[in-house]
């Protein structure tokens, strides 16, 4: 039944560190969670973003700006994340800070989405230390469409910010 499983998990939510408030908006904005097995999916999954470096109310934080999170999967979804953004040149701690300030990157598509946006920051004359330095520093750009980047690149270029 829905009171079966919505009230331990809005207890587990409460035990994560968020309040009441938090907890209804992460049931509202992602109602899947309820279907969700604790042990089986949320625990585990709390769990990698522990040993992964995040602390519990930087995982609550990341839950609760980015609910979907919550039914990603670790192997095809989360894992490659972590493996492409240490491919970048980020370090561990650079990826934590990716994963608890900017959750919603892992809504992304690495083929469809995520390399294009690299390839586009290489092709434009960034080095890989430059790309690196900016998706760790500025993890939000990977949220912006190609056509935004372009435009804002193409802007620092004829303003001389870019050589």
């Amino acid at each position: 039944s829905l009171e079966a499983n919505l009230k331990p998990l809005v207890q587990w939510l409460l035990d994560l560190g968020m309040d009441k408030s938090q907890a209804a908006k992460v049931i509202a904005r992602f109602p899947p969670i309820c279907g969700l097995s604790l042990e089986a999916n949320l625990k585990p999954l709390v769990q990698w973003l522990l040993d992964l470096g995040l602390d519990k109310s930087q995982v609550a934080k990341s839950i609760s700006r980015h609910p979907p999170i919550c039914g990603y999967s670790l192997e095809a979804k989360l894992k490659p994340l972590v493996k492409w953004l240490s491919d970048q040149g980020l370090d561990k701690s650079q990826v934590v800070n990716a994963f608890a300030g900017q959750a919603q990157i892992c809504s992304l598509s690495l083929e469809d989405n995520l390399e294009p946006k690299v390839h586009l920051l290489g092709a434009r004359g960034f080095s890989q230390t430059d790309i690196a330095r900016t998706l760790a520093t500025c993890p939000q750009i990977l949220g912006h469409s190609l056509e935004r980047m372009r435009y804002r690149i193409g802007v620092m270029e004829a303003a001389g910010l870019l050589t």
